[in-house]
């Protein structure tokens, strides 16, 4: 417990506020020994001895490689400028599958309720308890018993190996290390995530219940009052463009961004909810999406930080279903505050609540997942224990390499450069960008459907919209299937060096429900047919979506792995832009073709044309299923293998 509330936002204040006497981490105690390796002057004798060794030749060589828990990657080692600054440490490492070693305490096991127990009874080191460890001293304890393992294995390092002063895990079982947290602590953490990024998705949809109400006060029409839906959402498009690179600074870490931008975001609900003048309620909308975007696009890093790659993808599954339940729920949410008050304030009065609350449960219990973070910060403590000003995380030795000029070219230009040049990369874009407008345009086409025809009031407006959230949740569990009876013993089979298409088989079944979804919900969509059939159709959505999601990001992030955090920020800006966009034709759009009849079915040939539309990307996962790996090898962007 000690280990978790000290890498919390609260815990470092706390820490640094007591001049770290409070807190302290493993190499502050008085017991703390410290590895030879890190010493001063311990390169130069390793030189030495080497140079000595050489000379001698009787002398039986030393082994060449370096044992496996001092090889073992810090999260840095890879190179490149978008690597370092994957807005999402997403894919290869999130959503993708990679060949890195997972940690022997882990479990396969898909989410269950969190087991009791804490931390420090959740796992021991080696499978025994070892003497010298503190009785209650939990990961704490723990780390300074690998701390003194890794003393004892100074003698074993070879000739010819890595910089030894290049400060890593003092083990495989390092409790610092993310990766070896107990279970029931990655379940919180994942729970925190969960929970902001609902708390901030909402935000998009929540204000629906309200537009009209809000168009009158401001006496505009409702298609300027939609801006209040689309500038949020091209708000949160354009924000990880800047802000999600902070994340992946070594020096910053997960927990600031996170905290700092909600903290923003929660403080700007104030204004937006008693401001009068429409411009100023306008741009408020699009500063709170800007700022409530790291939940969105940093929100799977931290899920990757705390799962190996062979089981990530059950666990960004449960992170994504938040990210559906933020615009499903939000009308619903917002429905009832407006049914009570009629007041489209308090649509916006849920929102402040439930971000502040996110507010507080991160800044109080939401520990940093970051390894280069947390690497950076055990460097400097070992500087300041050893006086060797030479060591360095591998962390500081690639922030120390990065360019400004670098950075921007991730962030500004190669997202539009990929997009552009890649057909790949184009035809998945506008896929997920169907899918987005799909969604926001159905933020207009419920209100016509079940406050005209089926009378419903605005509260159970908000219930239609929880169609969306079953449809998904069953989906999640016909994908975890997919997931422990296909992916994992491939992955198996294959040492983690799967094919990318293979993430595009959900997908292959998914997008037959999107034009089967449009067509069924447009031509049931009236009063002679019970309104359960159209929501039903409705749900087929969420299979469409979620799976399209899950495919299309991970066949991304594995084709590209050189260039993930530009792909993603493309994708993400691209679909926002399409999905922030459909609020202010769809209403239009369904009025004027439905001017001719039948008038019964409000959205009928609204649906039919999007449907149409759908019908066109159907052989899309096909196609690249089967000529992704050529196309692949003409790129000189992507990466290519049998």
């Amino acid at each position: 417990m000690k280990d978790t509330l000290r890498e919390t936002f609260v815990g470092q204040i706390v820490y640094q506020l007591s001049g770290k006497k409070l807190l302290r981490y493993p190499e502050e105690e008085p017991d703390f020994v410290v590895p030879e390796k890190y010493k001063k002057g311990y390169k130069e004798g390793l030189a030495q001895r080497s140079s000595s060794s050489n000379d001698k030749s009787n002398e039986k060589p030393a082994p060449a490689s370096v044992p496996a828990f001092e090889r073992q990657p810090s999260g840095l080692s890879t190179p490149g400028t978008d690597r370092f600054f994957d807005a999402h440490h997403d894919q290869r490492s999130l959503y993708a599958a990679e060949g890195a070693p997972t940690p022997a305490n882990e479990k396969p096991s898909p989410p269950t309720p969190a087991s009791s127990g804490s931390d420090a009874s959740s796992r021991t080191l080696d499978g025994a308890a070892t003497s010298g460890v503190p009785k209650d001293g939990g990961d704490h304890g723990r780390m300074l018993e690998e701390n003194r393992k890794a003393v004892e294995r100074q003698d074993k390092e070879a000739k010819g190996q890595e910089d030894p002063y290049i400060v890593d895990w003092y083990g495989p079982d390092d409790p610092a290390n993310p990766l070896n947290w107990s279970m029931s602590k990655r379940m919180w953490v994942t729970f925190n995530l969960c929970f902001l990024t609902f708390s901030v998705y909402a935000g998009s949809s929540i204000v629906t219940p309200g537009l009209e109400a809000f168009a009158m006060d401001h006496s505009i029409g409702m298609v300027p009052a939609s801006l209040s839906i689309s500038l949020f959402v091209l708000g949160y498009g354009i924000g990880p463009m800047f802000l999600s690179p902070l994340s992946e600074i070594p020096s910053i870490g997960r927990n600031m961004p996170y905290i700092i931008t909600l903290l923003i975001f929660v403080v700007l609900q104030v204004p937006t909810i008693v401001i009068n003048s429409t411009a100023g309620f306008f741009i408020l909308r699009f500063l709170a999406g800007i700022f409530g975007s790291p939940a969105l696009a940093t929100g799977g890093a931290t899920i990757g930080d705390m799962f190996s790659a062979k089981y990530r993808s059950t666990w960004i599954g449960v992170w994504g279903l938040s990210a559906v339940c933020g615009p499903t729920l939000g009308p619903l949410i917002g429905g009832w505050a407006f049914q009570g008050t009629m007041d489209w304030r308090w649509t916006l009065w849920p929102l402040l609540m439930a971000s502040g609350a996110a507010l507080l449960l991160l800044f109080f219990t939401l520990p940093e997942t970051s390894s280069t973070n947390i690497l950076v910060r055990r460097a400097k403590r070992l500087r300041k224990l050893t006086g060797n000003e030479e060591l360095r995380s591998a962390g500081e030795v690639a922030q120390s390499q990065m360019t400004g000029k670098e950075i921007a070219m991730m962030t500004l230009v190669r997202p539009f450069l990929l997009t552009a040049v890649e057909p790949m990369v184009f035809s998945l874009n506008l896929l997920i960008g169907l899918v987005y407008a799909v969604l926001y345009a159905w933020l207009e086409a419920f209100p016509l459907v079940f406050n005209g025809p089926y009378g419903f009031n605005y509260g159970q407006l908000g219930l239609a919209f929880l169609s969306l959230f079953i449809g998904a949740v069953v989906t999640y569990f016909g994908f975890v299937g997919w997931v422990k009876v296909r992916l994992e013993p491939l992955y198996d089979r294959q040492n983690g060096q799967i094919q990318p298409e293979v993430r595009l088989e959900p997908s292959m079944f998914g997008i037959w429900w999107l034009p089967i979804c449009l067509f069924g919900f447009g031509w049931t969509a009236t009063a002679s047919i019970h309104w359960i059939v159209p929501l039903i159709f409705a749900a087929f959505f969420s299979v469409a979506t979620f799976l399209a999601f899950q495919s299309v990001l991970n066949y991304l992030a594995d084709s590209y792995p050189d260039y993930i955090a530009s792909i993603l920020a493309g994708n993400d800006l691209f679909r926002a832009g399409m999905g922030a966009a459909m609020p202010l034709v769809a209403r239009a759009m369904f009025n004027n073709l439905q001017a001719n009849g039948p008038k019964a079915f409000p959205v009928a040939w609204g649906s039919t044309l999007l449907g149409c539309i759908s019908l066109l990307f159907i052989p899309l996962p096909f196609l690249l299923y089967k000529y992704g790996p050529k196309l692949r090898s003409y790129s000189k962007y992507a990466t290519y293998g049998q």
